[in-house]
């Protein structure tokens, strides 16, 4: 199998309405998902119009792949995801007296399911858009961006009918507190050991944001030291492994919810990755982490050991925290960059193909390949991966503004410029208008991503 496993993508989009900065982000995200729904599915019942439901059945959020099960009544309410009759409301909002009226008047758990198989609905106080079940990397960085197209057209949507505007963005964090998530699902064979996914996938966790980072102006989960780093999604890492998704979010989360035949397979929830907008980046963010679970599956003499860490979560932020790439991370064999564990995990994926006969597809070999270029390009040159590398790409137009400008890295300008990076609005969000220009490296065409938003 390889690379090629059943990998699924969830995005909250950022959401905010211009010039109200007191807008209920529930009521917003209820409407897109409304909107979006009844422009949909056009025509008669007969033809599959109107929108569809989803079957919450499945939905098991709180079982553990560790063996356990927590208790309805003893978690944060913010996990309880599988009642179609309550929103499940967001984490660290104790502050706020909760539910408003505003929320008590909204439809019940807005959600609908779309022709391109995917799922639009209300998570916690965010649009979200969970693409269809994919195989191998490029089918879900397709539909992953489907998503945007998505996103796109609910906007004009409501611009033609001429309600007031709603922005969607694709980012992680608000720069003053809040976090949404970006999560990837990837479909493993029950039998491989949980302890050994944890000690072979959280070095390369850690280190991942180096290839495939979206890059944020700000550090602190409020921004509160000024710089740059490369991940919108570190600071917000606090545990090594648990079950929580909005508070204590973990490297490796723990649920155990398979939507497959429990007793042949379990579904890797990630939960700390970056929302990409460059290609190649999301591309790498799927390919890499399929081949080294993939690795990690055949079970063979890798050095797993050798690669641990005091303090993962620590090394988190650190890692995430040092763009320039001078940061070295001890670990039980020895102090290395993150690109430099990044080359070690490639090797190990390499010898477990040598070392299991195995011979890679070609869908691994361009993983393999792309994985190589761009650590050996970053090593020779950070911005020769400007138009690859999405948090390098940001770091440079970003460092270039504040150069230019003589700004400290704490002005609001920069900020904006972090913002707007993400904006789906093809006409504001700057990777739109870099794309646009060729300065962004594309791997599926436009004409290929709006079919992906209609049909699976």
């Amino acid at each position: 199998m390889s690379s090629e496993r059943i990998i699924g993508t969830e995005t909250e989009f950022g959401v905010y309405r211009p010039g109200d900065a007191w807008a209920n982000p529930i009521a917003l995200s209820t409407r897109v998902v409304s909107a979006y729904g009844e422009i949909s599915r056009i025509g008669t019942p007969a033809e599959g119009a109107g929108i569809v439901r989803w079957d919450y059945t499945g939905e098991d959020p709180l079982n553990d792949l560790r063996g356990m099960r927590m208790s309805r009544a003893a978690v944060d309410p913010s996990l309880l995801t599988d009642d179609p009759y309550h929103l499940a409301p967001s984490g660290g909002s104790e502050r706020i007296a909760r539910p408003t009226a505003e929320e008590l008047a909204l439809p019940a758990a807005t959600t609908a399911v779309l022709t391109n198989g995917a799922r639009l609905y209300v998570d916690h106080a965010h649009p979200e858009y969970s693409a269809p079940e994919t195989l191998g990397a490029r089918d879900a960085l397709l539909w992953d961006r489907a998503g945007e197209v998505i996103a796109r057209r609910v906007m004009e949507c409501l611009d033609a009918l001429g309600e007031e505007p709603i922005v969607l963005v694709k980012n992680n964090t608000d720069g003053k507190g809040a976090a949404y998530g970006t999560h990837e699902n990837y479909q493993m064979p029950r039998i491989t050991d949980l302890d050994t996914i944890i000690r072979g996938l959280i070095p390369f966790m850690v280190t991942r944001p180096v290839i495939c980072g979206a890059g944020r102006v700000g550090r602190g989960q409020k921004s509160e030291v000024p710089g740059f780093q490369m991940s919108q999604r570190a600071d917000f890492v606090e545990n090594e492994v648990g079950l929580e998704t909005t508070f204590n979010r973990p490297i490796i989360n723990t649920r155990d919810e398979p939507h497959a035949n429990p007793a042949h397979f379990r579904r890797l929830h990630v939960i700390g990755g970056d929302g990409n907008m460059f290609d190649v980046s999301a591309f790498l963010r799927f390919g890499t982490t399929s081949l080294v679970l993939w690795a990690i599956e055949q079970g063979t003499d890798l050095r797993w050991d050798a690669l641990l860490m005091d303090d993962p979560v620590q090394e988190t932020w650190n890692v995430s925290h040092h763009p320039d790439l001078d940061y070295t991370i001890g670990t039980a064999g020895g102090s290395y960059t993150a690109v430099e564990l990044q080359q070690i995990y490639l090797d190990l994926v390499l010898g477990a193909f040598e070392e299991t006969g195995t011979t890679p597809t070609a869908a691994d070999r361009e993983i393999l390949t792309l994985w190589q270029s761009i650590l050996d390009r970053m090593r020779a040159d950070l911005f020769s991966v400007a138009a690859d590398v999405e948090w390098v790409g940001k770091y440079q137009i970003v460092k270039r503004q504040k150069e230019r400008a003589g700004l400290e890295w704490n002005d609001p300008r920069l900020a904006a410029i972090d913002l707007q990076w993400a904006d789906l609005r093809p006409s504001h969000g700057l990777v739109h208008r870099l794309a646009k220009a060729g300065m962004v490296t594309r791997l599926v065409t436009d004409e290929q991503v709006e079919r992906a938003a209609d049909v699976a």
